[in-house]
């Protein structure tokens, strides 16, 4: 009875439900898309995406809209960047994050110093999970759905865009089309963590879990499940760490994700020495559908 007390007693405000609801909805879509995040190198992607939309909010917060959609146009804006400069090779596309990642933090760090404080705004950078507005949830559920399904169709395209480019054109796929769509899902799920970790902790949501999830399994549907998993998971422990410990709840997320990578971490060295876990090099298995 004690423990059901202590599990029931934050949900019984309404603004720590709101956080609690904020944060999975953050933990499935960063989750569902950290395997595909950590498989194809693009954890610099995440992390770009995340101080991109920095202007976005500043601008928002300026003239009293919502934050979330402030963040939701800049991040696409910056998809949109990222595309046009690299696409078609004319930058590399490392090239191309790093440019629109320096270009759009700066801007916003420029628009915080002319147009508001550093403490209006910290929040943002360092996330406020019971801060959450009803409108905000409610977009971020949209959001959630809409990645949901977008990876839900394009499963099996992201599958073989990303194993073997040259064989996705030969069958009349186009690379360059499902590069976008997942730029632009990276941007959307960017946006809805922001609102649990901030930008600066964005980045453990978006790649921890994939991490470690490809730690324990080779195989890709395993991977996002165990990803998403662990991503919730840590989101519970988080969120009732930050409630009855008085901690900053997005710290406390992330750290119980890194907590989780270093288990998995830990239980792939000792199988591996048995020969049954995947080496960290070893790409996920593309036969598993």
């Amino acid at each position: 009875m004690v423990l059901i007390e202590l599990a029931l007693e934050p949900l019984s405000y309404s603004f720590l439900l709101r956080g609690l609801v904020a944060g999975l909805l953050a933990a499935v879509a960063c989750g569902v898309l950290s395997g595909f995040v950590v498989w194809r190198g693009m954890a610099f992607v995440g992390d770009a995406l995340s101080h991109a939309i920095l202007p976005g909010i500043v601008v928002a917060f300026f003239f009293g809209f919502s934050l979330f959609f402030g963040a939701l146009g800049a991040g696409a804006l910056a998809v949109l960047g990222i595309g046009a400069l690299s696409g078609r090779g004319k930058l590399k596309e490392d090239t191309a994050i790093g440019i629109i990642f320096a270009g759009f933090f700066a801007l916003g760090i420029l628009l915080m110093s002319r147009i508001t404080s550093y403490q209006d705004l910290s929040h943002v950078l360092f996330g406020n999970i019971l801060g959450v507005a009803q409108q905000d949830l409610i977009g971020m559920a949209v959001v959630v759905g809409a990645v949901l399904l977008a990876i839900a169709a394009s499963y099996k395209e992201l599958l073989v865009t990303s194993f073997d480019p040259a064989h996705a054109v030969a069958i009349g796929l186009s690379p360059e089309v499902i590069r976008y769509i997942l730029l632009l899902l990276l941007a959307l799920t960017t946006v809805v963590a922001i609102q649990t970790v901030g930008v600066i902790l964005v980045l453990a949501l978006l790649v921890t879990p994939g991490a470690a999830a490809s730690m324990i399994s080779r195989k890709l549907h395993t991977i996002l499940g165990l990803s998403i998993l662990m991503a919730t998971v840590a989101t519970f422990v988080g969120f009732y760490g930050s409630y009855y410990g008085d901690l900053p709840s997005g710290p406390a997320i992330a750290l119980t994700i890194t907590g989780f990578f270093l288990l998995a971490y830990g239980w792939a060295r000792i199988t591996r020495r048995k020969g049954s876990a995947p080496a960290a090099t070893e790409r996920p298995e593309s036969s598993i559908l």
